[in-house]
């Protein structure tokens, strides 16, 4: 999985912080989320795909990678 955050709509809410602070940080200056991890690690789609869900922005989303599906590791 990758994950995509918008800069240009988000509102600096800062909620996916919450759920995945090792993949979503924050530019304080620029009031906007930062990712820290763009491919996280499987182990970690529930967390990341929650913060997607809940962000009040729409800011987050998750593109799947296609080769990792036809290669079987996903």
């Amino acid at each position: 999985m990758r994950v995509v955050a918008d800069t240009t709509v988000c509102q600096g809410h800062q909620l996916c912080q919450g759920e995945a602070p090792d993949v979503f940080g924050f530019d304080e200056e620029a009031d906007v989320v930062v990712l820290l991890d763009e491919q996280p690690d499987e182990s970690r789609r529930a967390d990341v795909t929650t913060a997607v869900k809940y962000c009040p922005a729409f800011a987050l989303s998750i593109e799947e990678d296609p080769s990792m599906k036809e290669s079987g590791d996903a």
